[in-house]
């Protein structure tokens, strides 16, 4: 066990879709884990929307994750530098330091999509996110 927790940021330009349902489910998973002291997550974007896309707090309602009170961050390459990881959603013109690692999913917008896709695209992040834990935890308690 490292003293520096694992710290996971999850980016997309407006931060009202795909990075707040990444770090909705990376925050889940964190507590099912047991991870709470272990891993820090932050989300944000390079041009924030007003809120989170309704159809997007829909279909992770239906999931029991209530994101209707979260509002979009900005986020800098100064506080993403200092993260373990950084999850981009194929919208991401970063450069942060070469110790980062990023992985980037090129997810589809949800925005504007039915809540069919919208659904897919939630699914997908939630596999990712788990796969992202799966990574990175069992490297530092291997």
């Amino acid at each position: 066990m490292t003293d520096t927790p694992l710290r996971f940021g999850f980016v997309c330009v407006q931060n009202a879709g795909r990075s707040q349902m990444s770090a909705a489910f990376a925050e889940r998973e964190r507590v099912r884990r047991g991870l709470e002291d272990e891993v820090e997550i932050l989300t944000g974007g390079t041009d924030p929307a007003d809120e989170v896309h309704p159809e997007v707090v829909e279909a992770m309602a239906e999931l029991d994750i209530d994101l209707s009170d979260r509002v979009p961050q900005a986020v800098s390459d100064d506080e993403l530098n200092g993260c373990t990881v950084v999850a981009t959603m194929g919208c991401s013109t970063l450069e942060l330091d070469a110790d980062v690692a990023v992985r980037d999913w090129a997810l589809d917008d949800p925005h504007g999509q039915s809540v069919e896709r919208v659904r897919e695209i939630r699914d997908e992040i939630e596999e990712r996110v788990a796969d992202l834990f799966d990574e990175f935890t069992d490297e530092t308690t291997a």
